[in-house]
């Protein structure tokens, strides 16, 4: 009988050291989203870096189920190699430029950055899509060199420029929207020209390794395109697609 109830007892034990990582989904998503996707999808594991660097992992094996890029290129790139399944539409984001909430610089429109003298700008690196979307607008704008004519630094994550900015380390930059509304109090919005604006589209797929529970992150993804999903994303100042 002590025998029996032993066995119980380890089996019991086995089974909840196994829980966890038989049913834990692995989310890898970029670093813009952080403070929505945890709403969403609440009981995962999490990871928020730019998305080309969560890309790069992914394809060198890291344990991710599901990926969540600021920018289609990385996951389309991820399903050409056969890494993730069809990468789906779930937010939209626009730029916003801003200062610190005090202005040190006294920036008041977008064209100033074409002046010599040389602000300190936080931009988005060459690779990330935040530094992707920012050229593309600058380039709209005509001001293409405008980041050969101020000192700029370049930061991987979204969330890292971003308090930058606020805490003055920068007089100006681009971040998104959403990282605006989530700061408001620190940061002071300059206005872009509404044409200027990149279309800026987020995407979703199931990572394909082994070892992938491409059910479970398939059911992320389905709380993503669901109206509660939707509504946090848009209670986040993100904006939506159209339904399919």
């Amino acid at each position: 009988m002590r025998a029996s109830l032993a066995l119980l007892a380890t089996s019991i034990a086995l089974c909840s050291a196994l829980a966890p990582s038989a049913y834990a989904t692995t989310i890898y998503a970029a670093s813009s989203l952080s403070k929505v996707v945890p709403t969403i999808a609440p009981g995962n594991t999490h990871s928020f870096s730019g998305s080309d660097t969560l890309a790069f992992q992914i394809e060198n094996g890291a344990p991710a189920d599901v990926f969540l890029s600021a920018a289609p290129l990385y996951a389309e790139r991820l399903h050409s190699k056969g890494l993730c399944t069809t990468p789906v539409v779930f937010a939209l984001n626009t730029l916003t430029f801003v200062t610190p909430i005090s202005n040190p610089a006294g920036i008041t429109r977008v064209q100033q950055l074409d002046r010599p003298g040389g602000y300190r700008l936080a931009v988005g690196g060459k690779h990330v899509p935040l530094g992707i979307y920012t050229r593309t607008l600058l380039g709209k704008l005509g001001l293409g060199r405008a980041l050969q004519k101020n000192t700029v630094s370049s930061y991987q994550k979204a969330s890292d420029l971003t308090s930058v900015i606020a805490l003055g380390s920068a007089v100006a930059g681009f971040v998104y929207t959403t990282d605006w509304h989530a700061n408001r109090s620190r940061l002071r919005p300059v206005p872009v020209p509404k044409s200027a604006q990149p279309l800026i589209r987020y995407m979703a797929c199931a990572v394909i390794r082994p070892g992938a529970d491409t059910t479970a992150a398939r059911a992320v993804i389905a709380r993503l395109l669901s109206l509660n999903g939707r509504q946090a994303l848009a209670n986040a100042h993100f904006g939506l697609p159209p339904k399919t």
